[in-house]
């Protein structure tokens, strides 16, 4: 069954495409099948997103589901579009198969770059904000970071330079690597990713989280 897609998306730099693309850089797969197919694949646990994508890609694709099988983990979401074309132009970015141990940041045009960025930190970011107790303190700590994570070192080398950040520092995980802001950096960075034209383009629950810290500790709306 043929189904509709904007098989060009990927050949034109605009903020929707860069945001895709950075989204698809954390969260998205690209596989070529036994008999030649060329498909690519958007994957997340957050509904909301893999239906914005789809929108964007002025697509009628079926979102699949796939429940979980320990009941510690989310239901995930994915979308699979077969498309020789925007195989291709994701290769041109830059992208491959099996490219999480091996992916380089993409050269992206300047007046792009956060948007792409913010597309990467809906896939493969967090922000976190809670109270602590402080040890030989009565009155709790709010505790305000921002993480990237990625298989590869360079990539999150690459993205803090791009974020030209003073603060910030990467470190191992088990798999993988993570990139992490404490405070004042979260701010900084929630200025640079929800600048005034972002157009909606983001995940709420991130945004909402955000907002929510910047309100508590800085009076900022």
């Amino acid at each position: 069954m043929y189904r509709k897609i904007n098989r060009k998306f990927f050949k034109t730099w605009s903020p929707e495409m860069a945001y895709v693309l950075g989204f698809f850089v954390a969260d998205g797969t690209m596989i070529t099948n036994n008999r030649g197919a060329h498909f690519i694949e958007f994957h997340s646990t957050d509904k909301q997103l893999i239906v914005m994508v789809r929108n964007i890609l002025v697509s009628d694709h079926k979102i699949s589901v796939r429940s979980p099988r320990d009941i510690r983990h989310k239901i995930a979401y994915r979308l699979q579009i077969g498309s020789k074309e925007m195989f291709e132009d994701l290769s041109t970015l830059g992208l491959m198969p099996n490219k999480s141990l091996i992916m380089k940041f993409p050269t992206i045009p300047e007046k792009f770059q956060m948007d792409f960025i913010r597309g990467y930190f809906d896939g493969d970011g967090c922000v976190y904000f809670k109270q602590h107790n402080v040890k030989d303190r009565k009155r709790k700590r709010w505790i305000f970071t921002t993480r990237f994570t990625s298989g590869t070192r360079r990539f999150l080398e690459s993205l803090h330079s791009g974020l030209n950040l003073t603060g910030g520092f990467i470190t191992n995980k088990k798999r993988g690597y993570e990139l992490v802001f404490s405070h004042q950096d979260s701010l900084a960075l929630y200025r640079l990713m929800y600048h005034n034209d972002c157009d909606g383009l983001y995940l709420h629950r991130k945004y909402k989280l955000f907002r929510k810290a910047v309100r508590t500790l800085y009076g900022i709306e």
